[in-house]
C-alpha cells in the first residue's frame, strides 16, 4: 500500500466571516480530540448527537443534524430537537460498514420566528401587517419547492394576501395565517442562505457486531498433531474445528504460522542454546523460506491454510492471525531493507530487549528510519496479504511499541478497502497508551 500524508477532519469555510450568518453551532457531541479520531459504532447501533444551537436576539432556531458516508458527496438530514438550554439532540443509525462524518448546521429561521411572533399578537393592526409579510414567506417557500408544493403554498400566499384586507374578524385571520399543515409544508422549504454549518466534519467508524463483542479460542496449530509427537498441520487443525465449536468460541486465534528463525533460535525454557529438535518461538518469525506472507512448511501449504478458513467459516468460526512485526536474524527484510533496523555501535543490528529482558532471536523495526515509508507500506501489505486469504481478524502483538502514527494510518487505509477488518491490540502497558490505541483504530483490547 502506498502511503498518502495523514487527513484530519475537513476544515469548511468559515461562515462567521459573514455578519448576517448569526446562528451558533458548539459544543458537538460525541467528538473525541475535536473530531481528531472517529467515534466508533456497530452496524444498526444509533449515534445520538447533541449540540449547542442558538443565536443572538429572541429570533426562532432551526438546527439539523447531517451524516454521509465517506465516500459520498451528498448529505443526509434530520431536524434536532430542542432538549433544554438551548441543547438539541438528534440521531441516525447508519446503513452499511465503513467511515461516516456526521456534522450539525442551524440557522435563524424568519418564518417559524414570524409565527411564533404572531401567536401573541393581539392589536389588528400587527396582526394585518403581519399576515402580509406571512403571505411573502409563503410565497418565497413556494419559490424554493415544486410541483404540487409549490403550487399549495402560491395558493396559501395568495389567500393571506387577500385576507389581510378583507378578513374583519382578527380571529379567524390569524387561523388561516396558523395553519399547522401549511405552517408544516413551509418549513419543509426553509430560507438557509445564512445558516451556520459546523466546521468540522466528525469521523464515525461502524464496525461489524463481531467488533463488540467476540469469544476467543487460542491453541498452537504446531501443537495439533493428533499423537502429540509428531508437527501439527492445518489439517490437523481442521479436525479440532468441531471441539472449538461446541465449546461455543466464534474466534479461533493462532499464533504466527510463519517460518520461524533459526539464528539465535531458543531452546525450551529461553535458554540461549536451541537442541536441534527446537522448535523456536514462533514469534521470532522469518527464515530463509520466507517471512511474513509466508507459511511455516511443516504446517502445510498456503492453500492448506486457506481450506481451513472456509471450514472454519462453516462452523461459525473465524480464523484470527497474530500480527506481529519483528524479525528473526534470518528473516529475508533484514539483508533486504538493512535501513529498516537499529544498529549499535559495534554495527551489528540491535535485537529487541527490555533490560533485563533480553530477545536475542528478534530483531524489531526501526520506526524512525529514513525509509520509514517503505516500511509502512510493506507492514500493511503483509495485513493486506492475510485478507486475500480471507483473513479478516487480526490479534496485533505488542503495538503500544510501533509508531502510533503507523497504526493510525494503516488501520485507517486498510479499513477503508476493507471495513469489515477487526484488529485487537495486545499491549501490555499504561491506560492512557491503551486508550490512544483505541482511538488509533484498534477496535478490542486486553492486558495482563
Amino acid at each position: 500500500m502506498r502511503v498518502e500524508p495523514l487527513t484530519t477532519a475537513a476544515i469548511a469555510a468559515d461562515r462567521a466571516l459573514d455578519g448576517r450568518v448569526r446562528a451558533v453551532v458548539e459544543a458537538v457531541s460525541p467528538c473525541i480530540d475535536g473530531g481528531r479520531f472517529p467515534v466508533k459504532r456497530v452496524l444498526g447501533e444509533r449515534l445520538v448527537v447533541e449540540a449547542d444551537c442558538f443565536a443572538d436576539g429572541h429570533d426562532v432556531v432551526t438546527a439539523r443534524l447531517r451524516w454521509r458516508r465517506e465516500d459520498e458527496a451528498r448529505w443526509n438530514e434530520t431536524p434536532m430537537v430542542p432538549i433544554g438550554n438551548d441543547r438539541w439532540r438528534a440521531a441516525f443509525a447508519p446503513t452499511s460498514l465503513g467511515r461516516w462524518h456526521y456534522s450539525v448546521c442551524a440557522w435563524v429561521d424568519r418564518f417559524l420566528t414570524w409565527r411564533h411572533d404572531l401567536e401573541r399578537r393581539r392589536d389588528e393592526a400587527d396582526i394585518r401587517l403581519a399576515v402580509r409579510a406571512g403571505a411573502q414567506f409563503a410565497a418565497q417557500a413556494g419559490e424554493r419547492a415544486g410541483g404540487d408544493d409549490a403550487r399549495a403554498l402560491g395558493a396559501w400566499a395568495a389567500r393571506l394576501a387577500a385576507a389581510a384586507d378583507t378578513e374583519q374578524d382578527t380571529n379567524r385571520l390569524k387561523s388561516l395565517a396558523l395553519d399547522a399543515g401549511l405552517a408544516t409544508l413551509a418549513t419543509a422549504y426553509p430560507d438557509r442562505s445564512f445558516e451556520f454549518v459546523y466546521p468540522v466534519e466528525l469521523p464515525l467508524t461502524v464496525d461489524r457486531e463481531r467488533a463488540r463483542f467476540s469469544s476467543w479460542y487460542e491453541f498452537f496449530p504446531r501443537s495439533a498433531g493428533s499423537d502429540g509427537r509428531r508437527h501439527g498441520t492445518f489439517r490437523d487443525c481442521e479436525a479440532l474445528l468441531p471441539y472449538v465449536a461446541e465449546m461455543g468460541f466464534d474466534v479461533l486465534y493462532f499464533p504466527p504460522i510463519h517460518p520461524v528463525g533459526r539464528a539465535n533460535r531458543k531452546g525450551r525454557n529461553n535458554t540461549l542454546l536451541a537442541a536441534a529438535d527446537d522448535v523456536g518461538s514462533p514469534w521470532a518469525i522469518g527464515a530463509d523460506e520466507g517471512g511474513h506472507k509466508s507459511v511455516h512448511v511443516p504446517l502445510g501449504l498456503l492453500s492448506d491454510f486457506e481450506r481451513l478458513v472456509d471450514r472454519a467459516r462453516a462452523f461459525g468460526i473465524e480464523i484470527a492471525l497474530d500480527i506481529a512485526f519483528q524479525c528473526a536474524p534470518d528473516h529475508p527484510y533484514v539483508t533486504q531493507h538493512p535501513a529498516w533496523f537499529r544498529k549499535r555501535p559495534d554495527d551489528s543490528v540491535q535485537y529487541a530487549e527490555n533490560p533485563p529482558k533480553k530477545y536475542q532471536d528478534i530483531y524489531p523495526f526501526d520506526f524512525e528510519s529514513d525509509d520509514w515509508q517503505g516500511l509502512w507500506s510493506e507492514l500493511a501489505d503483509v495485513v493486506e496479504f492475510w485478507v486475500g486469504c480471507g483473513v479478516k481478524i487480526f490479534r496485533v502483538d505488542n503495538p503500544h511499541t510501533k509508531a502510533f502514527a503507523f497504526w493510525e494510518w494503516s488501520i485507517t487505509e486498510l479499513k477503508r478497502r476493507y471495513p469489515d477488518l477487526i484488529f485487537l491490540s495486545e499491549a501490555f502497558t499504561r491506560p492512557k497508551v491503551m486508550h490512544r490505541l483505541a482511538k488509533l483504530g484498534f477496535t478490542q483490547s486486553y492486558t495482563y
